[in-house]
Formats: structure tokens, sequence, C-alpha cells
């Protein structure tokens, strides 16, 4: 796995990784620091989950978050260009992100990446995110274009 990708804003440093728990219905995940380049200072987090399953269909492939004092810079949106480069190791042409309806700068973030809304879905009420309170996704199709 790519270990540090450079970008010109912003750079992003694996912090770890989670095996798949097919029981869980878990994908295999790689977690990354949004850090600056040649800096420590961590921005905010972003997650690649690899794979296909029901849990992707309502989580996505891609999950981020910008820490608040950061937050208007567009890190979140460079932060997923950038974790292209580790999906492509996976031929990964397509990923899905996933976000709360009223949650409008993550959706944001996916119209700057040019991705598709495809739908707004219900959360079966067996869902994680359902029993954490959460009730509708927004799902996006972002083309990688390889």
């Amino acid at each position: 796995m790519i270990k540090y990708i450079k970008g010109a804003e912003i750079a992003l440093k694996l912090e770890g990784n989670s095996e798949s728990d097919p029981s869980r219905g878990r994908v295999p995940a790689y977690t990354y620091q949004i850090i600056f380049p040649g800096s420590q200072t961590q921005v905010g987090e972003i997650t690649l989950r690899v794979g296909y399953n029901q849990n992707i269909y309502y989580g996505g492939h891609i999950g981020y978050e910008v820490k608040e004092k950061y937050r208007g810079n567009r890190f979140a949106a460079k932060a997923c260009r950038l974790i292209r480069n580790p999906a492509s190791l996976f031929q990964m042409k397509i990923l899905y992100i996933t976000c709360n309806p009223d949650n409008i700068p993550s959706r944001r973030t996916c119209e700057i990446l040019g991705a598709e809304l495809l739908e707004i879905v219900d959360l079966p009420s067996e869902n994680e995110m359902y029993l954490e309170g959460e009730r509708q996704k927004c799902r996006y199709r972002w083309k990688l274009g390889w």
C-alpha cells in the first residue's frame, strides 16, 4: 500500500488499515491522515474502503473528515483526488461516496469532484448508521477515468 502521497497543498500519510470482517459486513480499509507536506500537522482524515457489498452501498468507499479550523479550504476534495492513487492499485474505476442529505459541505465536495448524485436512500433499521440515529444517505458515484 502507498504510505505517503504528496499533493501541492496537502499530503496523505497512511495511518493504518483494517482487515475485512464479513460477519460485520466490513471490507478492507486504509486510513490516511491529511497533513501539510513536510509537516506532521494533521488537518483531517480520509479512509478508502476496498470492495463492494451492502455496507458500501450505504457507507461508501470514501469517508473523510476535516478538522473545524481547517474547513473551507477544499481539503476533503483535494484528499479525495489523492486517494485515487491507492484506489488505482485495486483497479477501482468507480468509487461511491455517501453523506447525510443535510451535510452541505460534504455534498459540495462530491460536486467539486464531479461525482454524480444517484439517489437519496433510506437506511435499513439494522444498519449501524441507522442505530446511531442517521436515517438517509445521499449516494454519489465518482468515475475515476482510468
